[in-house]
């Protein structure tokens, strides 16, 4: 590990606490909101356990934190302008050839949330129903994706941007090739 991970990885333990205490929570129920066990939480703030960057991304969302915040350098304040480096950005595998870059911060989850999301050829993500209202707003960067919400749906190319219900069956899928899209998701 280099230097500067090091010294993150030892900044973490006190940073989690002291967001935890912040909120008056205690290890109990920072574990009921993020699904992370009571006795990882509680090894993760005595510096015992190196967490997961999925459990990091529970326990931020638990706490209401920015997650490339929890990281950053900058000891106390929030700076000006904040920044979420590529590298830092939490990123999950879902649906078939799908790949997830979440770039909206924890607290807004549910809410209002941004992705950057990259298709293989032929990658698809079918999604369930979100919350009464939901929509999406899909812009295609790269390629061309088949957008589809209920019975609907329609073929996008660079450029070209679909608003649709997300409180029903919805799915993106690429065709003809690889495809990234920009996509933004609002609860009613």
């Amino acid at each position: 590990m280099t230097e500067r991970t090091d010294d993150i990885l030892s900044r973490l333990p006190e940073r989690l606490k002291q967001a935890r205490r912040a909120k008056g929570l205690s290890l109990e129920a920072v574990a009921r909101l993020s699904g992370v066990s009571r006795s990882m939480v509680s090894q993760i703030e005595r510096g015992e356990s190196s967490p997961t960057i999925s459990t990091l991304w529970n326990l931020t969302r638990a706490l209401q934190m920015d997650f490339a915040g929890l990281l950053d350098d900058a000891a106390g304040g929030t700076p000006e302008v904040e920044v979420l480096r590529a590298s830092a950005a939490p990123r999950i595998e879902m649906g078939q050839g799908c790949h997830i870059l979440i770039l909206s911060p924890p607290e807004e989850a549910g809410r209002h949330e941004v992705y950057d999301i990259r298709f293989d050829a032929g990658g698809k993500l079918i999604s369930q129903p979100h919350q009464r209202g939901a929509t999406e707003q899909l812009t295609v960067l790269e390629g061309q994706v088949q957008v589809g919400s209920g019975a609907a749906s329609d073929t996008l190319t660079a450029g070209d941007t679909a608003r649709y219900a997300a409180d029903i069956p919805h799915a993106i899928e690429a065709l003809e090739g690889p495809a990234r899209v920009f996509l933004i998701v609002k609860d009613a």
